[in-house]
């Protein structure tokens, strides 16, 4: 059985592979609409090119703009009479999201989703598609068999929907995305259980040895693909990146990605999820940021295509004829869903906003509800027409999903506990431990980014957390003076910290903190001035750096060359007084703050009188006393010391 990306054929009840399925349609499009396919990808694409921008304007969200212009193009204009052959084709927009997510989740850090996935995960599959199995039976009259299969099958939402309205918010690294993410990953891995039970409900003789079969083909495949992860994926991007090839670099990276979701969906599990494992597997490659830019196009259009096609796809005769049931369906269904989401939420200790948030992102049913109730329907649990029914009410749930995030939005309470952020440090520990995330630690950031350096940063600001969340930043919010947070933060795994903290006395405070519970760290620490770099020198600390010398030298050499001066000498001038400070800072850190003054370039100043002097002038290298008065060098000198 391949139960991903297949064909809704509730008549037949036939499952067809996604190749197949391509292959076909392109056949009957070409020979029955002479050549037509070309014309129909046009319109497609010109529909998406006008609404979703134009929904974008008008503050609905790109998604229903794709939506809407598959609705127009299909069931209204019925310009494309077959959607449901180009909603599988496109549902290669899930496979690609689904392994860029998995590039992005190293197994360290999805290791420390565990909780998640599996208790709060598990718990909703189980809850949901038992109240919603049995409304099925009580309010529907169906059996227990088919009302079982119903209710898992709504219980499944959409990641594809889930996952862009989370991209299109900023929302993805928040706690309530990661949360939300880990709910639709177990749903992903309870797709397989859910599959297996299909023969054994079935009215026709289950087969036991076929069932054993398939498990063995599944865990076969996924350790096959993990051994080609770990050991023969790396090694092929290895040589191709020496041919310097660039094409075949964007080639091979699409062969992972389909090819691991290939491989899944052969041995009975799911596309999305072959791509997501191979997408954890590469995360800690060298490679990862290659290959997430040479999918990221891929996966956008691919994704926005599958929004088009569910536009397309939509049923209106089917939903015209049973109108009224799926009127009543799918509010109940959603609304069944928002609540023991939200319940379990509370119960597994999330704020009542961030229940709400995930609550009403997922009510809507998901892509593996198609291929469930395709699956029953071939196995006589359901009928055909049923069949149809269920997939006209998840479609229009899946419509309905931008309207269902805009109606929680406003059930959101706004209080001062709700700028409260709890310390919540899943999935941190990386390379660098960035402390402060204000402006300097900002600019630091993005280098690091840039490098394709993992960063976890955290910042006693929830207004600065918040703010940075939604930029993307993976930040958490924690007190960096504390032993508890460092630890929680990854301290231990970090090679770096770098301490970007704008105060003087909190930048202290964490260094001696951490130079004696942790003397092994290496401390790069923004310095406040002169005399806290010569403190932080003493201290040990691998590295400093005053937060505006470096600003202050490029913003002088940009004046000499704004006077005329070549860019090549005022380099020189920068790089003398550079030179200079650094001699001048090793000679007081041995000889006291007023030391190394014949470093310094200073003009001396000849004072012109603006009135006449009321009495004879005396030489202003003698003071009342006879003793010899400091220099105008001295003089000038004296504030520099203390910069």
């Amino acid at each position: 059985m391949q139960p991903y990306l297949v064909s809704i054929l509730p008549k037949s009840g036939v499952f067809k592979a996604t190749s197949s399925t391509i292959f076909k349609y392109q056949e009957h499009s070409m020979v029955a609409n002479g050549g037509s396919l070309y014309l129909q990808s046009l319109m497609i694409l010109g529909g998406a090119i006008i609404a979703a921008p134009l929904f974008k304007r008008l503050g609905l969200g790109t998604v229903l703009g794709y939506l809407a212009a598959g609705i127009t193009i299909g069931p209204v204009a019925r310009l494309i009479a077959d959607g449901e052959e180009f909603l599988h084709f496109s549902e290669l927009g899930v496979v690609f999201l689904l392994f860029i997510i998995g590039l992005e989740l190293n197994p360290s850090r999805l290791w420390s989703l565990r909780h998640s996935i599996f208790g709060l995960g598990t718990a909703q599959v189980l809850l949901c598609g038992a109240a919603l199995a049995a409304l099925g039976v009580y309010l529907a009259g169906l059996d227990t068999e088919a009302a079982i299969i119903i209710g898992f099958g709504l219980a499944l939402s959409s990641t594809a929907f889930a996952m862009q309205v989370l991209e299109d918010r900023a929302e993805t690294n928040q706690k309530h995305g990661q949360r939300a993410f880990a709910i639709l990953l177990f749903q992903d891995l309870a797709i397989v259980p859910i599959l297996a039970i299909i023969p054994a409900l079935s009215p026709n003789e289950p087969s036991q040895a076929s069932a054993g079969f398939h498990l063995a083909t599944a865990i076969a495949s996924i350790a096959a693909l993990v051994i080609a992860g770990r050991y023969l994926i790396n090694p092929m991007f290895r040589i191709i990146a020496n041919t310097g090839a660039r094409e075949v670099m964007i080639a091979a990276a699409l062969f992972v990605v389909l090819g691991s979701a290939s491989l899944l969906q052969y041995a009975g599990l799911s596309m999305a999820m072959g791509a997501f494992i191979a997408g954890v597997l590469l995360a800690e490659s060298s490679y990862r940021h290659e290959l997430e830019a040479d999918i990221e196009p891929f996966r956008g259009i691919f994704l926005g295509l599958f929004f088009v096609a569910v536009g397309l796809s939509l049923n209106l005769s089917v939903i015209l004829e049973y109108w009224a049931v799926i009127l009543a369906a799918v509010p109940i269904f959603m609304a069944t869903k928002i609540v023991i989401i939200y319940l379990l939420c509370r119960i597994f200790r999330s704020s009542h906003n961030d229940a709400v948030r995930i609550a009403f992102l997922l009510p809507q049913g998901g892509e593996f509800a198609f291929v469930l109730f395709s699956a029953a329907s071939a196995a006589a649990i359901i009928s055909s027409a049923l069949g149809s029914e269920l997939v006209a009410a998840v479609t229009v749930s899946m419509a309905l999903t931008p309207l269902s995030v805009a109606i929680g939005s406003r059930l959101l309470i706004k209080d001062k506990a709700d700028d409260i952020i709890e310390e919540n440090f899943d999935g941190a520990g990386s390379d660098v431990l960035m402390i402060g995330f204000s402006r300097y630690g900002q600019i630091a950031a993005q280098i690091l980014l840039a490098g394709g350096i993992d960063v976890t940063v955290i910042d006693s600001s929830s207004n600065r957390v918040r703010a940075a969340g939604k930029f993307g930043f993976r930040i958490y919010f924690g007190d960096g003076t504390r032993k508890d947070v460092l630890e929680a933060a990854g301290i231990r795994k970090a090679k770096i910290v770098a301490i970007c903290t704008h105060k003087k006395s909190t930048t202290n405070h964490i260094v001696n903190l951490i130079q004696s519970e942790y003397p092994d760290v290496r401390l790069f620490v923004r310095s406040y001035d002169r005399e806290h770099t010569l403190q932080l020198r003493a201290q040990g600390v691998e590295y400093e750096l005053r937060e505006t010398f470096e600003s202050g030298l490029l913003f002088g050499q940009r004046t000499l060359e704004g006077l005329g001066l070549s860019e090549a000498n005022a380099y020189a001038i920068r790089e003398d007084v550079r030179q200079r400070d650094e001699d001048r800072l090793h000679v007081q850190a041995s000889e006291g703050i007023m030391a190394g003054r014949h470093l310094l370039f200073n003009k001396p100043v000849t004072p012109e009188p603006l009135v006449k002097p009321t009495r004879e002038g005396q030489r202003i290298d003698k003071s009342d006393d006879g003793q010899r008065a400091p220099s105008p060098q001295e003089t000038a000198a004296a504030p520099v010391a203390a910069e």
